[in-house]
């Protein structure tokens, strides 16, 4: 966290542009206290420098007294959607910089929730209990995570049915990775690896597995409203028809495309997101073939493109960015995720590579996932110090500004919630009275920040 996060609370810290805003600089100790008499100055960060660009609106300077609550307090009318500097100064050696961000009325309303789209538990190949996956990315800063176990939608229901009694701000979404049968000798062969996040029931137990193993069945949760399945020989008959409708170029593996397109289909049915994951995953070689990408990245049947993951050499995350702004230059813009695929919680350097901040009105289910349908996302690798951040440009300088001047101090409130979850699911004496006694904090500290 930046020196000054520490010295000085500045608030609201995210305006709507072209109205007063009501600034307030608030010292945390003596050791920050300000001048009997100081300069405030506030400088866009967008305009250039005053002297060397003195046509534009670019300095603005007042005279500034300590309340007799040491605070600091000024209106000013922010006037573009951009970053501010707030510079306080004294005639001797007093500096201070801070920072405002305003935004335009899309913006405004909306909300920064950071989360994971793409996380795995024991319960197919990770490592710690779902419930306990969940605490763990609390404690680190995520406001939503859906557990996205391979072949089983039961394990998120797991995960939900731990906390249902407890009060806690996170909001933990259904989510399951979809693998349905394959049958090589008749060829009928789809595996692309799909997310299904925040669906109302699972697409895998759409189709019967030839073994009649449910994964996950073990769990005792059961999927409220879950259609009767189909066996996997309709399955294929349905997806052979299908493919028949669709003007499937040569090069294009046919069975395997028009599954795909089935199965997004299914989750939107399902009230769910379906997310497009690490075609350039290298497992022996590419997990996609490069033009298959290509062509689903043109027709565009997901709901959202992974296109930051978990692996940490430069072909996955590198070349799914490329071929998003690559799309993105020809006019094909969709929406993009980035999620760790995590395997293990704890002591895992790939648990919190990638991550998603989404711009949403509420950090629930329908609200998240209309938000990144709309595209009011951007996808987030942490896997360096310096944070790298893909999506519409807009989005993107807002989300950096978030991320030095917002989330350090959110994952401090964060850091507690998920310290206080694992205690509740672990049975630990008074785990609930403290999540009770946290509850709340997060929406006052939106609504302390944002003036919306």
């Amino acid at each position: 966290m930046k020196t000054e996060l520490h010295y000085y609370d500045i608030y609201p810290k995210v305006v709507v542009s072209g109205r007063e805003s009501l600034i307030t600089i608030k010292p945390l100790g003596l050791h920050a206290a300000f001048p009997a008499e100081c300069a405030l100055s506030v400088c866009p960060l967008d305009e250039g420098k005053p002297a060397e660009f003195p046509s534009r609106t670019n300095l603005f300077k007042f005279a500034a007294k300590p309340g007799a609550d040491g605070c600091l307090r000024f209106a000013f009318k922010f006037f573009s959607e951009q970053q501010f500097f707030i510079r306080v100064t004294d005639d001797k050696d007093f500096k201070i910089q801070l920072n405002v961000y305003a935004v335009c009325d899309g913006l405004a309303g909306r909300y920064p929730f950071k989360g994971d789209l793409h996380v795995h538990s024991r319960v197919s190949d990770g490592r710690e209990a779902p419930e306990i996956v969940c605490a763990n990315y609390r404690k680190t800063g995520y406001d939503f995570i859906a557990i996205t176990d391979h072949h089983t939608y039961r394990s998120s229901l797991a995960a939900i049915k731990a906390y249902e009694n407890a009060p806690t701000e996170i909001a933990i979404l259904t989510g399951e990775e979809i693998h349905l049968p394959n049958d090589a000798e008749g060829g009928h062969i789809n595996t692309v690896h799909i997310v299904a996040a925040g669906a109302d029931y699972s697409v895998n137990e759409l189709v019967m597995k030839p073994n009649g193993f449910t994964t996950g069945a073990g769990l005792g949760v059961e999927i409220p409203n879950q259609p009767e399945a189909i066996a996997a020989r309709e399955y294929y008959k349905i997806i052979d028809e299908y493919a028949k409708t669709l003007d499937i170029p040569d090069g294009v593996e046919k069975f395997a495309y028009a599954s795909c397109r089935w199965i997004f289909d299914e989750i939107r049915k399902a009230d769910g997101l379906g997310v497009f994951c690490h075609p350039y995953w290298i497992s022996d070689v590419y997990q996609i073939p490069p033009r298959f990408t290509e062509y689903m990245t043109e027709t565009a049947p997901f709901d959202a493109f992974e296109v930051l993951g978990g692996e940490t050499y430069y072909e996955q995350n590198g070349f799914q960015t490329q071929q998003y702004y690559s799309d993105a230059a020809k006019g094909n813009v969709y929406p993009v995720v980035g999620c760790s695929d995590s395997h293990g919680s704890v002591n895992n350097p790939a648990s919190r590579v990638c991550s998603t901040i989404v711009f949403a009105e509420a950090n629930e289910r329908k609200s998240l996932i209309g938000a990144i349908k709309n595209r009011f996302c951007v996808a987030v690798d942490s896997l360096n110090k310096d944070l790298r951040f893909v999506g519409d440009f807009r989005l993107v300088k807002y989300a950096c500004f978030l991320e030095k001047e917002f989330f350090p101090l959110h994952d401090d409130l964060c850091y507690e919630e998920g310290r206080a979850m694992k205690d509740y699911v672990c049975g630990e004496p008074g785990a609930d009275d403290i999540l009770r006694l946290l509850h709340g904090r997060m929406k006052k500290q939106r609504e302390k920040y944002f003036a919306f």
